[in-house]
């Protein structure tokens, strides 16, 4: 699971709350946490595998949204990778991570790994955070036919730099003046809690709001390709929303549990004395959110894959052929075609007018496609209700 306690715990001098979980059933709680993600981990890369029976769709380039979708999904991967090292590892040499708790001790290793692997866990999905609220912004903008696969590169530099900086700016606050000596103090920790949660709370806040617009501009699309909004259109725009729903659903539901343990740490690291028997139920509550926290922060990687396209099967076709990611949508960078032309003639301006027309519902039918790729029955509607399958 992912948790700043994971950090806070490589400071000898930790604090009371974090001393509290981290010292309870151990072997349990890291035997949780292996094991649910590694049924994650299977039934991620499961979900990716072609299957068999899959006929090959004939598309363009891939637009910019689907590369974030496997994107998050690889951050979810190796995160759920390095949640089951260190837990292996916690779990088979006792007496290595013994060593982390030893005060001006002279082995370096286990405090190294205790950073290292808490470090790796947390970059790895803070940057599936950042992904998580590229990919809203990224579905916005490419129904109001605003970007293309020229905007991954801005998406890139923003996730992987703003998840660096905020991770390493977290633990140089943390450790300061250094790993064996850390500063007491809960406002010596604070930063590093605000570094870690800016971009859950980020997309808690902001992705509904996107995803509300976005389907607010979808439903406009669908009603000025055909001047009707009839119900093939209606069902399409309510499927979009609904797979909108699933990721925010599965993204509440994954971490709400980490927010609740968080709140309940903060209360009694502020209180003289957290053994209080008034404390008692808090103490119980912290301690059972936070083997939730173990089960469901590495099920998210399989569970985002539900919502993005659903359950794939388990027939898997292992044989090497060029394949679109399932998700693989339309692109919007075919957008520039020119909507001006030249008068030759009265002909040849028919022509390119009809050409404009097929070329703007075409573009409106990819953008459609991106946001509801992978369900099949509203792939079929869209195609149906196209000018271009009409015979425009």
């Amino acid at each position: 699971m992912a948790s700043p306690r994971l950090e806070t715990y490589c400071c000898p001098n930790r604090d009371a709350a974090t001393q509290l979980v981290m010292h309870f059933q151990p072997e349990v709680f890291c035997g949780v946490c292996i094991g649910s993600a590694s049924i994650s981990l299977l039934l991620t890369i499961l979900q990716l595998l072609p299957k068999k029976g899959q006929s090959p769709r004939k598309m363009p380039k891939a637009s910019s949204s689907s590369t974030i979708l496997l994107l998050i999904s690889i951050c979810d991967i190796l995160g759920g990778v390095g949640i089951i090292f260190r837990s292996s590892v916690w779990l088979g040499f006792p007496g290595f991570i013994a060593n982390i708790s030893v005060v001006n001790g002279t082995d370096v290793w286990p405090s190294t790994f205790c950073v290292g692997s808490a470090m790796w866990i947390q970059l790895l999905y803070s940057a599936g955070f950042w992904w998580l609220f590229c990919y809203a912004v990224d579905s916005y903008l490419v129904v109001r036919r605003s970007a293309g696969l020229s905007t991954i590169v801005l998406y890139h530099m923003m996730t992987w730099g703003l998840a660096v900086m905020l991770c390493v700016e977290g633990i140089a606050l943390l450790y300061y003046p250094s790993l064996s000596s850390c500063e007491n103090g809960l406002e010596h920790a604070i930063p590093h809690y605000i570094t870690t949660y800016a971009p859950l709370l980020l997309v808690l806040v902001a992705n509904p709001i996107l995803f509300r617009r976005t389907v607010s501009a979808v439903a406009s699309l669908l009603k000025g390709r055909q001047g009707i909004y009839t119900e093939n259109e209606r069902r399409l725009g309510t499927e979009i929303q609904m797979r909108f729903f699933k990721i925010m659903l599965v993204f509440v539901i994954c971490w709400s549990s980490n927010i609740i343990n968080e709140t309940l740490l903060f209360y009694l690291e502020m209180q003289p004395d957290i053994n209080e028997m008034p404390l008692k139920n808090i103490r119980s509550a912290a301690l059972i959110t936070w083997i939730i926290m173990g089960v469901l922060n590495p099920m998210q990687g399989f569970l985002f894959t539900l919502a993005f396209y659903g359950w794939t099967g388990w027939r898997v076709d292992l044989k090497w052929r060029k394949r679109e990611i399932p998700w693989e949508s339309m692109s919007s960078s075919t957008v520039g075609e020119n909507a001006y032309p030249s008068p030759v003639n009265y002909q040849s301006n028919i022509h390119d007018s009809k050409k404009i027309s097929t070329t703007d519902s075409q573009q409106t039918d990819e953008a459609i496609s991106m946001l509801s790729e992978g369900n099949t029955s509203s792939d079929e509607r869209l195609t149906r209700s196209s000018p271009i399958y009409q015979g425009w």
